[in-house]
């Protein structure tokens, strides 16, 4: 079987037919691009995704790094697929030119680097820490750090990480330990311990660039006393050259489910009291930088969840269609039998996964080509209103994305029956290295605790307004429409888009009188019934575009015509997902309207 990576097709239609992301050309900062320099980054990514990171995906899960001691070790093919990816230029694709970027848009790079995490998710791990690091050194951090150390990690001669967590606070940052101390000569002291850092030590490149949080001596308590250091693994010396090793120790690997190959770490920083660390921007504003790194990370693990899953569905929908077994019930016993595509409930597993791994697709392209019109629109009340959406929607697209990526690689093990449950296939890896999706960047329950909590109610509940007016105006795209099943949708997405409103409005007033917690106690549900809603919409969206492109093809085209095959495809997909995907929220939304306290009552003794 074959093994492809995603599908170009829907790429270029999501790009181009939904998103007309060809526009952004006419923006000033990629007026030297066109849809055809577009392409060609992505097909360079495609090329090297499929020649050097993919083939070593099965090898690096069973042969994950290892640590004698002293140093880490990792296959060498880890390294020659990072370097070709860094001298590809894909980890300053987004930069300016002048930093030697190619000023590429996000929707773009949300593309090129989805490639590379389809082929192999622990290998592209350690460029996007690196790019995702470097582009908030490059935002925050002062002119000094960056010429010491922006350009060698856009080059790929040294890779980044993000050291936020804790062995005995985890997601609790408020409860950090990890100390600084003022020097003299300008730096700080870093002394503490951190855990589950990715791509915290390899032998990969000639530094590791750490972005660590921690509180300064005589900080304020909680996050406002939060600062941000750059603590290199190597200190730099007048040259630039890291000959120094800083007082970093890996204490040890930790060994995953899955994403075997990206090294994770728990580090001790400053053991022997000589750790130093850069402070970036003003002291105990760190989780405030952080969060540029944090956020671009959320949307990325979105992605990453999207596209294992999109190598999911490809691999057994190919499997499904030359896989012979069984016949329909009405068939005679000595008929040949069937490949299972054939059969109806197959065909809903298929669907399933369709639906969750193209939506959740356009879900990630929507919040990058968001990210663009806050870097490029001339207009600064736009770009606000912008921000305040990608804000919204940011806890949306990790949280929908990294809970349906996994449930697609479980339906395409279902597919696979026994094969998919073996390592000789390669399905259950893709289930493996997808289940940390939900759990890291902050698990999908904090990342409902913040929709619910925070992003819902900001500057007035804005956000969720902006959300509202540009779903009702696809849905009068729609109904304007001489389609009767989109304006059906249309009138579906409709009446949920006003029950999200109604019940948003019951727990502004919950939160009054009923009190935080218990109101936060069913956050879940809440970010169910959002998720569904917005994702309902970018398929009406696909819906539309996909009626355009049938128009465009005429009566002339024969029912073989590949391209009616996939805008009819997506047509059927967008019914499946209204019919049973969205209708799924009146559960959660009876269990919010009618204030259940099951879970909130439950009490410890009672297990």
């Amino acid at each position: 079987m074959s093994n492809t990576l995603l599908n170009t097709r829907d790429i270029q239609f999501q790009l181009y037919e939904v998103l007309d992301s060809a526009a952004l050309t006419q923006r000033a900062r990629f007026a030297e691009h066109s849809q055809e320099t577009f392409n060609a980054a992505i097909d360079t990514a495609a090329q090297i995704a499929t020649d050097l990171f993919a083939p070593h995906n099965a090898k690096l899960d069973s042969q994950e790094p290892e640590f004698d001691g002293k140093k880490v070790s990792i296959i060498p093919e880890v390294k020659i697929a990072f370097d070709a990816l860094a001298q590809a230029g894909f980890i300053a694709g987004r930069q300016d030119y002048e930093l030697d970027g190619m000023q590429l848009p996000e929707v773009i790079m949300a593309v090129c680097m989805g490639y590379f995490t389809s082929a192999n998710p622990s290998t592209s791990g350690y460029s996007f820490l690196t790019s995702a690091a470097a582009n908030l050194i490059n935002i925050f951090a002062s002119e000094t750090l960056k010429a010491q150390f922006l350009a060698p990690m856009l080059q790929g001669r040294f890779s980044g990480t993000m050291a936020l967590t804790e062995p005995h606070a985890g997601s609790s940052l408020a409860d950090i330990r990890t100390s600084a101390k003022r020097t003299e000569q300008g730096h700080y002291l870093i002394k503490g311990d951190k855990i589950f850092i990715s791509g915290g030590d390899h032998e990969m490149t000639e530094n590791i660039v750490h972005l660590v949080l921690a509180k300064i001596e005589g900080a304020p308590p909680g996050v406002k006393g939060i600062s941000l250091f750059l603590v290199p693994k190597f200190t730099l010396d007048d040259a630039g050259k890291p000959p120094q090793r800083n007082d970093i120790a890996l204490t040890g690997l930790i060994h995953k489910l899955g994403y075997r190959g990206t090294t994770s770490t728990a580090l001790s920083f400053g053991e022997n009291g000589a750790c130093e660390g850069y402070l970036i921007g003003e002291e105990h504003q760190g989780l405030r930088y952080m969060f540029q790194m944090m956020n671009e990370a959320r949307v990325g693990v979105a992605m990453g969840a999207m596209v294992i899953g999109y190598r999911g569905y490809l691999y057994s929908l190919e499997y499904a269609r030359d896989r012979v077994q069984g016949r329909h019930a009405t068939d005679s016993p000595t008929s040949p039998p069937i490949p299972i595509v054939q059969h109806a409930d197959v065909r809903r597993m298929l669907l399933a996964q369709k639906s969750y791994v193209e939506g959740g697709f356009s879900l990630c392209l929507l919040g990058a080509s968001l990210l663009d019109d806050i870097n490029t629109l001339d207009d600064a009340g736009q770009v606000e209103k912008t921000q305040i959406l990608l804000d919204l929607l940011t806890p949306v697209i990790k949280s929908w994305c990294s809970e349906f990526g996994p449930k697609a690689n479980d339906l395409a093990i279902q597919i696979l029956g026994g094969s998919g449950y073996t390592r000789e296939y390669p399905v259950e890896q893709f289930w493996r290295d997808n289940r940390l999706n939900p759990i890291h960047e902050g698990t999908n329950g904090i990342q409902a605790l913040d929709l619910l909590g925070r992003k819902v109610w900001q500057h007035r509940s804005l956000g969720l307004q902006l959300l509202g007016q540009r779903i009702n105006l696809d849905i009068q795209r729609a109904q304007a429409l001489d389609d009767s099943r989109c304006s059906e949708w249309a009138k579906d997405l409709g009446k949920a888009l006003l029950s999200v409103q109604k019940i948003t409005l019951q727990l502004g007033g919950d939160l009054a009188q009923s009190g935080v917690d218990k109101t936060l106690a069913n956050a879940a549900c809440y970010m169910n019934i959002v998720g569904k809603v917005v994702v309902a919409w970018l398929w009406l969206q696909q819906a539309l575009a996909a009626e355009a492109g049938l128009a465009k093809l005429g009566t002339s085209a024969t029912k073989n015509n590949d391209d009616s095959h996939f805008y009819q495809g997506k047509l059927q997909a967008t019914q499946y997902f209204f019919k049973w995907e969205l209708s799924s929220i009146h559960q959660n939304l009876t269990l919010l309207t009618e204030r259940d306290d099951t879970c909130f009552a439950m009490q410890n003794e009672w297990f």
